[in-house]
């Protein structure tokens, strides 16, 4: 097994970025089927990656889920931005991949998607989980991510299996616009530090 390994940087300048679905796609709530062995190395995985990471870094999103733009296979791209202390995981597609959880903590955060696209609620997560995917090359890939990296590889893997950030709130109180989440909770996050 080894660490997961990013996708080289390209230059998307040339290319369209894929639709993303909205929910009410059927797409999103189905659960989607496992990219075939023989699509392993192949040109057909690496390009759809490519353009998978282009429509994530595009739409200015953290992750992006095979499903989001109507293609029902389980894979998805995603990166997570340095942190405090922690620094940047590049953009990154993992496939097929499988979670599990490590300990019973969980926290709660803020979360959107592209898919519901201009509302943010908070929902709870692992804190920490085991990750086993494949790469697009078809590699075993297994890594331990915890906190907003787990978050974000959680969100992505539930769209796998048709499931929205909404179905994981335990209430809807929370949830808002990102215009007044950004002047009303993020603001006042910001005073807190």
């Amino acid at each position: 097994m080894s660490d997961s390994q990013g996708i080289p940087a390209t230059d998307f300048s040339s290319v369209p970025p894929l639709e993303v679905v909205r929910l009410g796609h059927p797409v999103l709530r189905s659960v989607a089927e496992s990219v075939p062995d023989e699509w392993f190395g192949s040109g057909r995985l690496a390009d759809f990656a490519r353009d998978l990471v282009h429509t994530m870094l595009t739409s200015d999103g953290v992750g992006l889920a095979a499903p989001q733009v109507a293609e029902p296979l389980r894979l998805f791209a995603y990166w997570v931005p340095s942190l405090g202390d922690e620094p940047e995981t590049p953009p990154n597609v993992l496939v097929n991949p499988e979670l599990r959880a490590i300990g019973e903590e969980t926290e709660e955060g803020w979360e959107g998607c592209l898919s519901i696209p201009g509302l943010r609620g908070l929902v709870p997560r692992h804190y920490r989980i085991k990750v086993k995917a494949r790469s697009v090359d078809g590699e075993q890939v297994s890594f331990t991510a915890d906190s907003f990296h787990a978050r974000v590889i959680q969100h992505e893997h539930d769209h796998l299996d048709g499931i929205v950030f909404l179905d994981r709130m335990t209430s809807v109180r929370s949830l808002a616009f990102e215009e007044e989440w950004d002047r009303y909770v993020l603001s006042e996050e910001q005073d807190d530090d």
